[in-house]
């Protein structure tokens, strides 16, 4: 998948208010993703539980903030959360494929992970 559908693989929910035009998903090559559930990932010990998901097109994660106060970040190509300490970011996947992200504070001690849409 090039970059640039890469970038547009995303709908996006989120406290933050980030979004994909529906103009520009609606554009893509690939049927349309079905609806479905969505998976957890925690924030917490300066690190993502799980650290990789695996999901089906269409479903979306839910990053949530516990880890005692320490602000945190979710930054993945086409995403992006504010920093915080407490609060939620949920992404809806519509794409196959593996998207890394990070939390750009902590990447050097490893807060790292991934999600692997089928």
């Amino acid at each position: 998948m090039n970059l640039a559908r890469r970038h547009l693989a995303y709908a996006v929910l989120a406290t933050a208010a980030i979004t994909v035009p529906s103009a520009a998903l609606a554009s893509a090559e690939h049927a349309p993703a079905r609806s479905a559930g969505t998976h957890t990932v925690v924030l917490s010990g300066l690190r993502f539980h799980p650290s990789t998901v695996v999901i089906k097109r269409g479903e979306s994660v839910k990053w949530v903030w516990r880890d005692g106060g320490i602000a945190h970040n979710v930054t993945g190509h086409g995403f992006h959360s504010n920093t915080q300490s407490s609060g939620s970011l949920t992404v809806r996947f519509t794409h196959s494929g593996t998207f890394r992200y990070e939390c750009t504070i902590h990447v050097g001690v490893g807060m790292v992970g991934k999600v692997v849409v089928h």
